[in-house]
């Protein structure tokens, strides 16, 4: 049985990696955007917010997938896991919509 979820050598490095990347191409785009709409600035904190609770979700999920799976309690620590990436993920959203609102708001 294996230890861990079954993949290839490298997959975790390079989720996190990519994932990573991504996360800073957003927050460089709205620091930039967030700079040029100052008037609207509490919309961008809650962008801000939903990348934050969106990383936590990341993190959860990634820490899931890595679990050791000959754990005595893997599958109630895992679901654990994933339920609070859910979780954070879900709280992020809302953050997400909350700030799209405010900026469509003229």
């Amino acid at each position: 049985m294996h230890k861990h979820l079954p993949m290839e050598e490298d997959v975790m490095d390079l989720l996190i990696g990519g994932f990573s990347g991504v996360m800073l191409v957003a927050i460089i785009t709205v620091v930039f955007l967030w700079r040029k709409d100052r008037p609207r600035r509490s919309a961008w904190h809650w962008i801000f917010a939903h990348f934050l609770l969106f990383s936590i979700a990341a993190y959860f999920a990634l820490r899931a997938i890595k679990f050791d799976l000959t754990h005595a309690q893997a599958s109630e620590e895992i679901s654990l896991l994933l339920g609070k990436a859910g979780m954070a993920w879900g709280a992020g959203m809302v953050c997400l919509l909350v700030g799209i609102v405010k900026l469509s708001r003229r």
